[in-house]
């Protein structure tokens, strides 16, 4: 049976927005689904800070890796960091509906305070920062890009989380996804171009090799539009980042978590800050989370978030030449 691909409505460009050294975000949007002011405590323990004051956690300038920068980046007193802003708790728009937040961009936010540079945050599609940041337009990426061997080769890394997936479907549910045989003949949405597709891609392969009905791919242009199609019945799975399915779990009464995947199955891969290759940038950015890492500023950002099992007990350079033996690494 060959497979079937379902495109809905393409992803827009979002505009920008500049952090200033000490000022909170601000600007563009479109609201991931379930943004929402949170009170009290989800069922993790965790209250989501949804709202535009994030007071967020911040750390001092590390005099040696703020010497790492590479001139041309740190001239302008600026780090330029792209997000996809479109995932909760990852990164996404504020209760405002223009307030990009989230782990993502409070990490961003350590690394530019250990650089000694101010945050300056542009939010854009997934399918643009590739382009954007060889183009020089994004010095780095923080949008839970997990490493891969095709990214290697235009992109160096600095890790600074686990990196799973999780199918997600309806509470009255019965599956367990473990494997390609459990979504045999299943609706499943995914993402375009990324790691998760890769991996229901592989899986389909594999179930037509034995005749098995493969998965039908859906795609949607937004968290909202992609978790209204699960909760209306017209998917029966979603598959996206272990963070965000997570989230819903504990904040939503009709989703649950039904499975978990590393994102570089068959293999193991982490999440990493992105940076142009060669350009001198990420071994500073390495430095910087090693030092956050080290004074507890990064396991308060991710305590805060709900996030603490994907904590890593060092952050690790990623290239070309060292992808397969360095960007492995066990969570505390």
């Amino acid at each position: 049976m060959p497979r079937i691909k379902t495109r809905l409505l393409a992803l827009a460009v979002l505009p920008a927005v500049v952090l200033p050294g000490l000022a909170g975000c601000s600007d563009p949007g479109a609201s991931a689904a379930g943004a929402s002011p949170s009170a009290s405590a989800a069922r993790n323990g965790v209250v989501y800070n949804t709202s535009p004051e994030q007071n967020r956690i911040r750390a001092q300038k590390d005099p040696a890796a703020a010497a790492a920068v590479p001139a041309a980046i740190g001239k302008d007193g600026k780090l330029t960091v792209a997000t996809t802003a479109g995932s909760i708790p990852l990164s996404f728009h504020a209760t405002d509906d223009k307030t990009p937040i989230g782990v993502e961009v409070d990490i961003a936010q350590l690394v530019a305070d250990k650089l000694g540079l101010a945050l300056d945050v542009q939010v854009t599609s997934w399918e643009n920062w590739p382009l954007k940041t060889q183009s020089g337009d994004f010095e780095a990426v923080f949008s839970n890009v997990g490493i891969n061997k095709d990214r290697v080769k235009l992109f160096d890394f600095s890790t600074y989380r686990a990196a799973y997936m999780g199918f997600e479907a309806k509470k009255s549910s019965t599956y367990n996804i473990k494997g390609a045989d459990d979504i045999s003949g299943l609706k499943v949405s995914v993402g375009s171009g990324t790691n998760q597709e890769k991996i229901l891609l592989a899986w389909n392969k594999d179930l037509e090799s034995r005749g098995k009905a493969p998965a039908t791919l859906q795609y949607y242009s937004s968290d909202a539009d992609t978790i209204l199609a699960l909760s209306s019945g017209r998917t029966d799975l979603n598959i996206a980042p272990y963070p965000s399915v997570s989230y819903r779990e504990n904040t939503r009464d009709d989703l649950k978590v039904v499975g978990k995947v590393n994102a570089g199955w068959p293999s193991e891969t982490l999440v990493a800050a992105t940076t142009l290759k060669g350009n001198g940038l990420a071994p500073a950015i390495t430095d910087a989370l090693n030092s956050a890492i080290k004074d507890g500023s990064y396991g308060k950002v991710l305590d805060r978030w709900g996030l603490s099992q994907e904590a890593l007990p060092e952050s690790k350079t990623v290239t070309e030449a060292n992808f397969g033996s360095a960007q492995t690494g066990k969570t505390q």
